[in-house]
């Protein structure tokens, strides 16, 4: 039996945890028994048991050995590439639809059949298990046929800000850095609203804050809700609950289980019947999770789901799949504290664990400038070393800022790299007909409802605003916009707050740089107490600065 051979894995986004980092799951594929067990270790390999032959009768036979199990299964090119993951509540239906000759499909999903060379499954014991699963391989390998699945519609997390003193879990499209956990991405926020909706029965949760509200809600009477309201259930004991749902969702319901199964035996042993029954409640409801529909394989995959991908590509005459897509802004407050944003979208996806941000080196109210100084830096030698090359830039701006980018992007000898701009007002896609290495099919034009305007060197494309297309460039777009304001403000306050104590004597750098990270802000530190001070940077200071504040 030979191991399989998967690729690495790639580093998750910042507070993006994995829905599945240890997930234990049966493994039934060409002659492994059910017992057989799959586990992601602490280092995120994979261990499972291999898929002999890559020939057209080694698939075959496989498919004949499919189970009636739900899990998830891997689509593999000759190469043993993974080009697609999918779930499935039964694998054996699910798989072999792919294969059904009497099948009507669209282009994309014939392309994907045509270089399937092989299949693998991963066994799981309920639906949930497979939908949680499927988020993480997806995160995990990145296969370029899921990308089609990624837009606004169907991506989706799971929020949970667990630190705060009254903690929900919610859903959303878009993570932020705001301190809360966040599970995901998943493909589908029905099957996600259905799960949780499982587990919230299990589990109760709340799932929002009414201000001023202190008597329990009908939620909690349902079964549903803490009742932090009211103290129905402490703050301590709400926190362990969401503890285990957490785990859950990462795959360890096993281990749950038989934490549920202890405490239960514990609370019966020292006569909290209660708590004992409560605890039985919540274990068997785990236990029963295999029986509940989550998702339907009736509902066969359409992996086209997404065009705008597909549209950039047809549009603009691209060579290749724009695996990695680079968004581009400026900010600054009349030439200070010029900043620029490098947001990143892989196969269509926001990937912020490779934003990155600049700093200018001279502070300049011409935003043509900037960016030509941003590009140049960006393709620096150092640069292209350390970072992959993009495969398509889009530019926020019009004309001028994109006719700076090709100039920077052509004097550092990567002018193959497509590039285009996105005009704000209009929302028209602003291409250079000579630099911006893209050429722009008629029929693609027209199917999109679409027409040109031209101005001098430039071609501007005007695509109705509800088009696929021009969804992913403003969602790129504004991802830049929205990374480059904020580091354009956490400058802007850091230079405010230092040139306040930069006023006040005896009060150096370092005493600066003490007091802020002691405080967090200016507001902060205004706030503070004298004793709070003294603690910090000692009694004759602190009478001083106190003085100077108040």
């Amino acid at each position: 039996m030979h191991k399989l051979n998967l690729p690495k894995t790639p580093p998750p986004p910042d507070r993006i945890l994995s829905a599945a980092n240890s997930f234990s799951s049966s493994d039934v594929s060409s002659g492994a028994s059910p017992s057989d067990k799959t586990v992601f270790a602490g280092d995120n390999s994979l261990r499972k048991r291999a898929i002999l032959g890559k020939s057209s009768k080694g698939l075959v036979t496989k498919l004949k050995n499919l189970p009636q199990s739900p899990g998830v299964y891997f689509h593999k090119n000759s190469k043993g590439e993974i080009i697609y993951v999918g779930k499935a509540a039964v694998l054996k239906n699910r798989v072999r639809q792919y294969f059904q000759k009497s099948r009507s499909r669209d282009p994309k999903t014939q392309a994907l059949i045509a270089e399937i060379a092989d299949v693998d499954w991963m066994v799981v014991d309920s639906e949930l298990e497979a939908l949680f699963l499927e988020a993480e391989m997806v995160r995990r390998y990145m296969p370029r046929y899921n990308i089609l699945l990624r837009d606004d519609k169907s991506m989706v997390y799971i929020r949970i800000n667990y630190d705060d003193n009254f903690p929900t879990v919610t859903t959303t499209r878009r993570p932020l850095d705001d301190g809360a956990h966040y599970f995901g991405p998943y493909l589908s926020t029905q099957s996600v609203r259905q799960a949780l909706k499982f587990l919230r029965r299990i589990f109760p949760f709340t799932t929002s804050q009414t201000p001023g509200q202190k008597r329990a809600t009908l939620h909690y009477h349902l079964g549903l809700d803490p009742g932090l309201e009211e103290g129905k259930t402490s703050l301590e004991d709400y926190r362990a609950n969401l503890r285990r749902l957490i785990a859950v969702i990462e795959g360890k319901r096993k281990n749950i289980e038989k934490e549920l199964e202890k405490d239960m035996k514990q609370f019966a042993k020292t006569s909290q019947f209660e708590a004992a029954a409560k605890t039985r409640n919540q274990l068997f409801a785990l236990k029963r999770l295999n029986q509940q529909v989550i998702f339907s394989d009736k509902e066969f995959l359409d992996i086209s789901k997404d065009h705008a991908l597909n549209e950039l590509v047809d549009l603009l005459g691209l060579k290749a799949f724009p695996r990695r897509i680079e968004g581009y802004d400026i900010s600054h407050m009349s030439g200070t504290d010029v900043v620029a944003s490098m947001v990143v979208f892989t196969n269509g996806a926001s990937n912020k664990s490779e934003y990155r941000k600049f700093k200018t080196k001279k502070d300049q109210n011409n935003d043509f400038y900037n960016m030509h100084e941003t590009i140049e830096r960006r393709f620096s030698e150092t640069n292209l070393k350390r970072w992959p090359k993009p495969n398509f830039i889009l530019i926020d701006g019009g004309k001028g800022q994109l006719e700076m980018a090709i100039k920077a992007r052509d004097a550092r000898g990567v002018g193959d790299v497509p590039m285009v701009g996105l005009a704000k007002r209009e929302e028209q896609i602003v291409i250079n007909k000579h630099a911006s290495n893209v050429t722009i099919d008629p029929k693609t034009l027209h199917k999109l409802d679409g027409f040109v305007t031209e101005s001098g060197d430039f071609v501007l494309i005007n695509l109705p605003h509800n088009t696929n297309l021009v969804k992913l460039l403003q969602r790129i777009r504004d991802e830049s916009h929205r990374f480059v304001v904020s580091y354009h403000s956490t400058l802007k306050t850091k230079r405010a707050t230092a040139s306040l104590l930069d006023d006040i004597p005896g009060i150096g750098p370092a005493t600066r740089k003490k007091l802020l990270k002691t405080f967090g802000s200016m507001h902060g530190l205004t706030q503070a107490s004298l004793l709070s001070l003294e603690q910090v940077i000692g009694k004759t200071k602190a009478t001083l600065l106190h003085r100077y504040l108040n």
